[in-house]
């Protein structure tokens, strides 16, 4: 079972960014609101950046799930599923972004979830970003970009999921 973690300030983005980016409900076709799991994948313990990103989203209207740090790629696809999510978002600071991504994606191919969208952020050097997204990570979100950029993104992306 998925267990939801408490989430910090919004940090250096302000409450203004997040406001910005989006009150009000963000829903699926279905009605429902966008359901986003946000997870940091492996040893990394720096998960400040997640809680920010997590908390743009859920004041954008969004259910967020923030699974807490060290997980595995298969605790995190299996939350996805529980939770029927309609992203899954992998903060990686550790530089194990491509064995971390991929594996993910593997899992929701073979978890049936193939449709859910997934995308990241962290510290990804750009020569590995092109490889990520051929690996089909929709969107990666490095150091400098804004909650209203993140927030756009996975409601314009995972929106599209159920339709």
């Amino acid at each position: 079972m998925s267990r939801q973690q408490p989430l910090e300030g919004p940090g250096a983005d302000g409450d203004e960014a997040i406001a910005a980016a989006g009150a009000g409900r963000a829903e699926v076709l279905t009605g429902r609101p966008i359901r986003v799991v946000v997870a940091k994948p492996g040893l990394d313990g720096h998960d400040r950046g997640a809680k920010v990103v997590a908390r743009a989203l859920r004041d954008a209207g969004m259910e967020v799930i923030y699974t807490g740090l060290h997980q595995t790629p298969e605790q995190i696809v299996r939350t996805a599923v529980q939770e029927d999510a309609d992203a899954v978002g992998l903060s990686v600071l550790s530089g194990a972004h491509l064995g971390l991504f991929r594996r993910v994606l593997e899992l929701l191919v073979e978890a049936g979830a193939g449709d859910v969208v997934v995308f990241g952020g962290g510290i990804i050097p750009p020569d590995d970003v092109a490889t990520l997204e051929a690996l089909g990570v929709g969107a990666l979100f490095t150091p400098g970009a804004s909650t209203r950029e993140i927030v756009a993104w996975v409601r314009q992306h995972a929106a599209l999921r159920h339709g």
